[in-house]
């Protein structure tokens, strides 16, 4: 009977551990991902959150959900799509499958550092909520939010790693940019679903933002009423798909 000693557990975390810290400190010094990243959410949620909401706590409530949403999608599509493909130039990944690693260390790692942004990012939300929002929120329910928000991240990170495996390190962040603010908008991250044209809310629904969004708005009672599990089964399935079609193409790969 093989025994696996608890040498190599610590072995295999502090492996994985050193990889997502490193992917974490790589990241924060790409000014072109890091800035917008961390700064944006927080300054958006300032202006339309505080200053035009002027004391309205409902408005400052539903912006904590939708920009806690908004906030997770940007570490996971630029987190993949842009450092897998500008890796994939630079002859990174071909080092990487040509050395032997533990399997899955690579993705493990950029998926600790998309939560660890999304991390921030929330605290950044929830300190200008509760101080100059005006937000008052149970403590399950900030527990909820975010939770909500780290779990978002996942069908992004999936997409992005599918543009990743198909775009290359010049066009990845045009290609992000013009799935991911587009997305933002028409999913009622930054403005309430109700506000916008009636056809851009039918189809609202086909965006995995919003039903990101919708779940972390029923957290404070504020969502459209669909029952929870429609957007869970959604998120799910569409992470699935990302998954395979990003497996898919990871296989035929070309490295440089």
């Amino acid at each position: 009977m093989n025994v696996v000693s608890p040498v190599s557990h610590y072995s295999t975390f502090s492996v994985y551990l050193t990889e997502a810290r490193l992917e974490f400190i790589r990241m924060l010094r790409m000014p072109m991902f890091a800035l917008p990243a961390l700064v944006f959410p927080a300054m958006f949620y300032l202006l339309f959150g505080v200053l035009m909401a002027k004391g309205r706590t409902e408005m400052g409530s539903y912006l904590l959900a939708t920009y806690s949403i908004f906030g997770v999608m940007g570490p996971g599509l630029f987190g993949f799509g842009v450092s897998v493909a500008m890796e994939k130039d630079r002859g990174w990944l071909r080092w990487r499958r040509a050395v032997p690693a533990l399997p899955g260390a690579y993705f493990v790692s950029k998926m600790v550092m998309a939560w660890i942004f999304a991390f921030i990012i929330f605290v950044e939300l929830a300190l200008l909520a509760g101080t100059l929002g005006g937000v008052h929120l149970a403590t399950t329910q900030w527990l909820l939010l975010l939770v909500t928000s780290l779990l978002s991240s996942l069908p992004f990170c999936a997409m992005g790693l599918v543009i990743g495996t198909l775009v290359n390190g010049q066009a990845a962040p045009a290609v992000v940019n013009f799935i991911y603010l587009p997305m933002a908008f028409l999913s009622g991250l930054w403005i309430p679903i109700s506000l916008l044209p009636k056809f851009l809310g039918k189809i609202a629904p086909i965006w995995p933002s919003y039903h990101a969004s919708q779940i972390a708005l029923k957290v404070i009672g504020n969502d459209l009423g669909v029952p929870l599990w429609q957007h869970i089964a959604y998120l799910m399935a569409f992470t699935l798909v990302m998954l395979w079609l990003a497996v898919t193409f990871w296989s035929r790969m070309k490295l440089k």
